[in-house]
C-alpha cells in the first residue's frame, strides 16, 4: 500500500490539530505515519526509516517570527543524511502551516518547507483548491485563507485546539486527501 507520512512540530497543538486533519483526509487512500518533532526539535532514530519508506511527505510547522519553529529547522538540518545521498529524490512532498494572525506570514513557512523538498529533490503538491473569496464566503468554507502552495489556517493567539476553524480543518483534510490521491497516481506502492 502506499505509504504518506506527516512529519510536524507543533508548539501548542494546533499544528498537531492539523497533522490531525491532514492525516484524516490521507488515510481514504494511504497508509499514513505522523511522526511530532519533539520539544528538542528531534525525532526518533526508527521515523527515519519511516520517511525513508514513505512515497510522499508532508512537512508542517507552526508559523514563529515569518518562518518555521526552531525545532523544525532542526529537522530540516537533520536531513542533509538523506539529501546527500539523494534518498528521498522523487518523492511527493507538500507542507502546511498554522499562525495566529490572518497573514502572519504562513507563505514564507510555505516557502522555506517547499525549498527544503526542493533541495531533496523532492516534487510538490499544492492545495489544488479555489478559494473562498466572494462576498458571501464566511472563515467556515474551504480555503478561506486561500493558498496554493499547501494548507494554511489561521487561529487566534488566545485560541485552544478545540476552537480553530472548522473550514481550516476541512481544509487541510482535502489537502491530506489530494496529496494522498498524487501518491496513489504516480505508482505508490
Amino acid at each position: 500500500m502506499t505509504q504518506l507520512a506527516i512529519v510536524y512540530h507543533s508548539g501548542y497543538g494546533h499544528t498537531r490539530r492539523m497533522a490531525q486533519a491532514v492525516a484524516e483526509g490521507a488515510a481514504k487512500h494511504t497508509e499514513v505515519h505522523s511522526i511530532e518533532i519533539d520539544a528538542e526539535g528531534s525525532i526518533p532514530d526508527a521515523a527515519w526509516q519511516t520517511l525513508l519508506e514513505a512515497d510522499a511527505i508532508v512537512f508542517g510547522s507552526p508559523t514563529y517570527m515569518g518562518s518555521v519553529s526552531w525545532q523544525f529547522k532542526k529537522f530540516a538540518d537533520a536531513t542533509s543524511r538523506p539529501w546527500f545521498s539523494q534518498q528521498w529524490k522523487d518523492k511527493l512532498a507538500a507542507g502546511f502551516t498554522n499562525s495566529a494572525s490572518m497573514n502572519g506570514d504562513k507563505h514564507s513557512t510555505l516557502h522555506y518547507l517547499m525549498t527544503l523538498a526542493m533541495q531533496q529533490s523532492m516534487l510538490w503538491v499544492g492545495t489544488g483548491l479555489m478559494p473562498s473569496n466572494s462576498k458571501a464566503a464566511t472563515r467556515q468554507d474551504v480555503n478561506y485563507v486561500a493558498s496554493f502552495a499547501g494548507a494554511m489556517a489561521s487561529t487566534p493567539s488566545d485560541a485552544s485546539v478545540d476552537e480553530m476553524v472548522e473550514g481550516d480543518l476541512k481544509t487541510a483534510t482535502l489537502f491530506g486527501e489530494r496529496v494522498a490521491l498524487q501518491a496513489v497516481r504516480l505508482g505508490g506502492r
